[in-house]
């Protein structure tokens, strides 16, 4: 007795092909709906589901393959009680099934889907078929990724579809099912009011894209998933055009610098090492934002990550060819910047892309701890200037407040304890991670050098003591902009005060730990 397949798809790439060659190979086929008439208009054979059954679609199409005759042909094993009642009852096995599921994500992501269409792109009989067939792998055959046609059809002509290849395809067949639940407990919990608490279970999947070669150290194996909601504009979302192979700590870095670079509506450049920024500047040009960024720590800068917030051109390509470095990431790279690029064969270079990645990336942030995970919000975005408070005698220039910004938005990306000396367009001394803020305050200043006269110095979280005005007043800093909150603020102001210190609050704290 013929073999039979069953056939029913939303995504139909490559099915008409895979339907061929299976007939070839002796299957029967039996299909639904769309696929069905895909393939009839294709003059493939294939028997209308209701023939089998015998029975009509009904309920708009909602029961169709909810039926004995197709879940007793995919659930039934190779042995004798099964094969008895299969004679009783007039089942036939099915062999094969090819089934992926309703487009639901794709629903829920147009604008201005309703409720009611959404719900109704809930498969039933799809996700149903699917877990029965992937349950008996052990006789049936099931395909849910297009991508796995041309391996399964291989095989099948070799006659050798191993028990591991079964339970490989079973096992993605559970993942497409559960990837599918958690999108619509997901869509439905969102609908939900108020809908402004965690979910009691978190479910989030993300798809492999390459085992790394380690992890931070070579004892420790890594790899990299991409969040399957992941939209343009996402580093995830990216493309290496050059270069080689990207590695843990070149994606972690990466990160940290296209994260920087996007706080800024003009042209920005960012270079980072071990995840904080050696330099970031402003400019009218990447060229003029790399250099200035290039220019305030030229030491750090050697092997660093380096993102532009614009497409990179020819002059600044130019540049860049004269320095080693480890990644370049920019939303494009023109064809010209590319060539001259090519010339370092080594040197990784990133293109992003265009696109909001505000829609399009979750709203969490994600660590792991020994047994479980923290998740909090993305610190997205910060406090505007407009909504700053002066708390000094001393008040802001316009010409203060353009410096002042700067300092505020790169300290939000330095590891804490952070502080950031700035002048009007670039970095001039970042200190990070001390375990106190007086220590970090000396750092930023210390690396500043002669420049620091003047300057400007942004802190991610409050001063506790006046002791680091004290050291800023020292070196010659002019303004401060800092959250405010300590119970000492009076004492801090004071200080300020009497330093001759202009000093802004801006009532959000920027900790990255």
């Amino acid at each position: 007795m013929k073999r039979r397949a069953l056939i029913s798809v939303s995504d139909k790439t490559g099915i008409v092909t895979f339907a061929r060659e299976l007939v070839e190979l002796g299957f029967e086929l039996i299909s639904t709906g769309g696929t069905y008439k895909t393939l009839d208009e294709a003059n493939i054979p294939v028997q209308y589901v209701s023939e089998v059954t015998g029975f009509p679609e009904v309920l708009d199409g909602r029961v169709k393959t909810l039926h004995p005759l197709i879940h007793g042909g995919i659930l039934a094993r190779d042995c004798r009680e099964h094969l008895e009642q299969m004679e009783q009852n007039g089942i036939r096995f099915i062999d094969l099934v090819v089934v992926n599921l309703y487009p639901f994500r794709e629903t829920i992501a147009k604008p201005g889907v309703s409720f009611e269409e959404a719900i109704e792109n809930i498969d039933v009989g799809g996700p149903t078929m699917v877990r029965a067939a992937a349950k008996n792998h052990g006789r049936v055959i099931v395909v849910v990724n297009p991508e796995s046609y041309e391996e399964v059809i291989s095989k099948l002509r070799e006659r050798n579809l191993s028990a591991g290849m079964r339970k490989r395809l079973a096992a993605e067949a559970f993942a497409h099912t559960a990837e599918y639940d958690r999108l619509i407990a997901g869509y439905l919990e969102g609908q939900l009011e108020p809908n402004d608490s965690f979910p009691n279970t978190l479910r989030f999947t993300a798809q492999k894209v390459q085992e790394l070669r380690y992890g931070e150290n070579p004892q420790q194996k890594a790899a990299f998933y991409v969040n399957s909601e992941t939209g343009g504009g996402t580093l995830a979302s990216g493309k290496q055009i050059q270069g080689k192979e990207l590695s843990y700590n070149n994606w972690a870095d990466m990160d940290a610098a296209w994260k920087l670079v996007r706080e800024f509506d003009s042209t920005a450049a960012a270079i980072i090492k071990h995840s904080n920024p050696c330099g970031v500047a402003l400019g009218k040009t990447p060229l003029e934002a790399y250099e200035l960024a290039f220019a305030a720590d030229p030491t750090s800068a050697y092997g660093g990550i380096i993102a532009f917030n614009r497409v990179v051109d020819t002059v600044c390509a130019e540049a860049l060819k004269e320095r080693f470095y480890e990644v370049l990431i920019a939303p494009e790279f023109s064809p010209e910047a590319r060539e001259i690029l090519s010339a370092k064969a080594n040197l990784r270079l990133f293109v992003v892309g265009r696109g909001d990645a505000s829609k399009t990336n979750p709203g969490w942030a994600l660590r792991s701890i020994d047994g479980g995970y923290l998740v909090q919000e993305v610190d997205r975005g910060t406090t505007a200037v407009e909504e700053w408070d002066v708390v000094t005698d001393l008040k802001p220039t316009k010409e203060d407040l353009i410096a002042l910004d700067l300092a505020w938005r790169v300290v939000k990306h330095v590891k804490s304890n952070a502080i950031v000396v700035t002048d009007h367009e670039k970095t001039l001394g970042v200190g990070a991670g001390q375990m106190n803020r007086v220590g970090s305050v000396k750092l930023a200043i210390e690396q500043a050098g002669e420049k620091v006269k003047g300057s400007y110095l942004a802190s991610d979280a409050f001063f506790p003591f006046p002791d680091s005005i004290e050291a800023a007043a020292k070196a010659g800093i002019r303004a401060i902009v800092q959250p405010g909150g300590s119970i000492h603020d009076t004492s801090v102001i004071e200080a300020a005060n009497r330093l001759n210190i202009i000093m802004i609050f801006t009532h959000r704290r920027h900790f990255q730990h």
